[in-house]
């Protein structure tokens, strides 16, 4: 691992510890050259994993557009950066899971959604208003509607 300081080689690990959602690990790092400290996570990588896009053409899973998208959602809603990274992961756990080369975009949106809706339901509406493409305010209430719907019908379980 090369030092974000001065660029050196060689750096050795100081201390390795697993993070709470046990999918990654933090690393803290030191340069034998001019001792600065600093920290590296390790993660799964999903490799060799094409998705399908709607017309049928295909493209190398990109982690960034997940992000980019759920950042969007998200974007001043209560979420930690730890939680987010942790959303992150389920995902693409469960776009592993699969265990497929190839993923249709409609099903990496489904999974996104299903995950979002749990953690921010503000969040999961911005998020289905693009994904699905609502196209009038009434789209909009009836997807709102369905998540009151869902809320009032788990309240009376209670």
């Amino acid at each position: 691992m090369k030092c974000p300081i001065c660029s050196h080689q060689d750096t050795k690990v100081i201390d390795s510890r697993v993070s709470a959602d046990e999918l990654s690990i933090r690393r803290r790092r030191e340069c034998l050259k001019c001792e600065f400290r600093f920290s590296t996570y390790e993660s799964v990588e999903i490799l060799d994993l094409t998705i399908v896009k709607k017309d049928g053409r295909k493209e190398a899973y990109n982690r960034e557009k997940i992000v980019k998208g759920l950042r969007r959602s998200l974007e001043k809603r209560p979420i930690s950066d730890e939680d987010f990274k942790q959303l992150i992961n389920v995902i693409e756990r469960d776009l592993q899971a699969l265990r497929k080369s190839e993923i249709p975009s409609e099903q990496v949106g489904e999974i996104i959604m299903e995950h979002l809706k749990k953690v921010d339901k503000v969040a999961y509406i911005r998020f289905a208003s693009v994904y699905e493409s609502f196209e009038d305010a009434e789209t909009f209430l009836e997807e709102l509607e369905k998540l009151i719907d869902k809320k009032t019908t788990n309240k009376k379980k209670n």
